[in-house]
């Protein structure tokens, strides 16, 4: 009997319409801890390999764990290299987040990773690979297209300067703006809520919106996400597993130790 894919993060956000979709960082590199974030109620969920202790093995297990729960999970890549996606995507991994995408030609680069030829460069590896469920799914060669999506990451000045370009590449369905890399990046490291990156900030979902595509950011402070959902994004990253169980760990020791 032929496998039915979930929808994409794309189609999540589609469907979502005016609503903005909340989000929370798996960096803990835990299918438990994963599923629990997964059982939460939240939207969806960055399974994160840039920064985080996640492989290939880890990862493929949280896709597992999450796959009974409704949030969306989205893997971010280490780097835009296409046999990195490509494995990732193997892994059955539909929804792809690129970090570091400062140009238009990068953002071509990481669609060309995603699409099988003549259209990219994906490897063909659907028969031994989740991705198609073993072959499961009818017509996935045919159909990979609708059933992944690709999300790349502004976080440079740079990028900020050609985020419509970036925007606009056919087959980016969405931009996320990293404030704390862009703050480095303008000389202001650690300062991901100085003015003046809150302003590049704002600069980029205007350039963005301006194409049609959705954008989103990270922001754990409830104050700077509420005021990045009101300036226009679709979708926010507002905590991470590692940040919640420092902080109540954190607290318990405060009123324990």
């Amino acid at each position: 009997m032929p496998l039915h894919l979930t929808d994409t993060f794309r189609d999540r956000l589609a469907a979502a319409g005016s609503r903005p979709l909340a989000g929370l960082w798996a960096c803990a590199g835990s299918p438990l801890v994963t599923e629990i974030l997964a059982g939460s109620g939240i939207d969806w969920l960055l399974i994160d390999m840039e920064h985080s202790p996640n492989g290939l093995e880890s990862t493929l297990a949280q896709l597992q764990a999450v796959a009974a729960y409704p949030a969306t999970p989205v893997v971010r890549v280490p780097i835009g290299d296409v046999v990195t996606i490509k494995q990732v995507l193997d892994l059955g991994a539909q929804n792809i987040l690129v970090p570091m995408v400062s140009s238009a030609d990068e953002a071509r680069a990481a669609v060309a990773a995603v699409r099988y030829p003549p259209r990219g460069q994906r490897g063909v590896g659907s028969a031994l690979s989740r991705s198609a469920r073993w072959n499961r799914v009818e017509g996935y060669l045919q159909d990979a297209d609708r059933h992944t999506s690709l999300f790349v990451q502004i976080e440079t000045a740079e990028g900020v300067a050609a985020a419509a370009e970036i925007a606009a590449v056919d087959g980016v369905d969405g931009v996320f703006v990293g404030p704390s890399d862009l703050a480095a990046s303008m000389g202001l490291l650690g300062q991901q809520t100085h003015p003046d990156v809150v302003a590049a900030v704002r600069r980029t979902f205007d350039a963005v919106r301006a194409t049609g595509t959705p954008v989103g950011v990270n922001a754990f402070d409830p104050a700077v996400a509420r005021d990045y959902v009101d300036a226009g994004a679709s979708f926010v990253l507002v905590g991470a597993d590692v940040s919640i169980l420092a902080r109540a760990s954190e607290d318990f020791a405060a009123d324990w130790a």
